[in-house]
């Protein structure tokens, strides 16, 4: 079954990719989110990812993710270990969840931070992509006030992903959040009226 009604909303670290979620979930469209899917596959194979990655990683059994996060961004082996163990998972959760919402014939979003990194198209055949676009030095500021990370680590991530301005070559479809929330909502908006 094709997802004919299916969106994919990426970005990168930093670009606002939650806060649109937030407004299309306003105006009352379903969001299937990657991240939320990661979060219960880490809870649900916390025992088989201690085992592949040592105690480690784990805080009273449970994966810690910053512990497993500074682990895997240091080292492209284990990040890779990772995904191969993690993405197949994300992607059958997320399947599910996009045929359950294709009955209703209205569109709704998959919410991939990695889209374009894990060859998305090929793995989930959609090619209705929305990209929340901001520049990279808008990127590092978000990431440096939001999360406690230094610049050297804020660059790990950045660069275990693909870079931004490749990826709004690649999208059919940009969300500009390079200003204030209020630019974004009229974006998100106008992206809305032209469905």
């Amino acid at each position: 079954m094709s997802l004919k009604h299916a969106f994919v909303l990426t970005g990168g670290i930093g670009t606002g990719k939650s806060t649109a979620a937030s407004l299309l979930a306003l105006h009352g469209y379903a969001i299937v989110d990657a991240d939320k899917s990661t979060h219960a596959l880490l809870e649900k194979h916390a025992a088989e990812l201690i085992n592949i990655f040592g105690e480690g990683v784990s805080e009273k059994g449970q994966i810690s993710r910053p512990k497993l996060g500074a682990l895997v961004f240091g080292d492209p082996a284990k990040r890779a270990t990772l995904e191969a163990f993690l993405h197949p998972k994300i992607r059958l959760d997320l399947l599910q969840q996009a045929h359950a919402l294709e009955t209703a014939k209205k569109p709704y979003f998959l919410d991939i931070p990695l889209y374009f990194e894990i060859e998305g198209q090929q793995s989930y055949g959609i090619s209705q992509i929305i990209l929340v676009y901001a520049p990279r030095e808008v990127q590092m500021q978000r990431v440096a006030q939001r999360d406690n990370l230094s610049r050297a680590q804020i660059l790990e991530r950045l660069n275990a992903q693909m870079d931004i301005e490749l990826k709004r070559t690649l999208s059919p479809y940009i969300l500009d959040n390079s200003k204030d929330l209020k630019h974004l909502q009229t974006q998100v908006e106008a992206f809305l009226n032209s469905l």
